[in-house]
């Protein structure tokens, strides 16, 4: 939120945590509500499981155990459309929600994403106004915008 702030110099107030968590918060971007996604883009089971400091469901495990047999040059991009496809799924009690993915691999980069997102498919229907990328755990980082991918703020 105050990453977004900074960047585009558009007041974002009052975030909240919603339950049940359908988006998972909502605050107000120059005075009208929208909803927020948050999903967190891992390389490994090993480094899921340190970041969040719990144990990981079944399917969570299969996937990143999965991905891991992906070649190292694409396993960032088969993870981010993976979160995608599987949150595209979902229903949201929203008139108006970004899917915010927060990168936590220390080595993927937003720049490596410029040279091919733009070629990648998307699933036909989001219920994502805008898809956006943080770059990097701490937040200090420039964001990227996956969705649309020609809008722009």
């Amino acid at each position: 939120m105050r990453l977004y702030q900074r960047q585009y110099q558009r007041p974002m107030r009052h975030i909240w945590h919603n339950e049940p968590a359908k988006p998972d918060v909502s605050c107000y971007l120059e005075g009208k509500r929208l909803d927020l996604e948050i999903a967190h883009l891992y390389g490994s089971e090993a480094e899921a499981m340190a970041i969040l400091g719990r144990p990981l469901g079944p399917n969570t495990k299969a996937e990143l155990i999965a991905l891991q047999q992906t070649h190292a040059s694409s396993r960032m991009l088969s993870a981010l459309e993976r979160i995608i496809w599987q949150k595209a799924q979902k229903y949201y009690l929203s008139q108006r929600v970004w899917l915010v993915i927060r990168n936590t691999h220390p080595i993927w980069h937003a720049e490596d994403l410029s040279l091919w997102w733009s070629d990648r498919p998307l699933p036909a229907t989001l219920p994502f106004e805008q898809i956006w990328l943080l770059p990097d755990f701490r937040g200090e980082m420039p964001l990227f915008q996956l969705y649309p991918r020609t809008a722009i703020l």
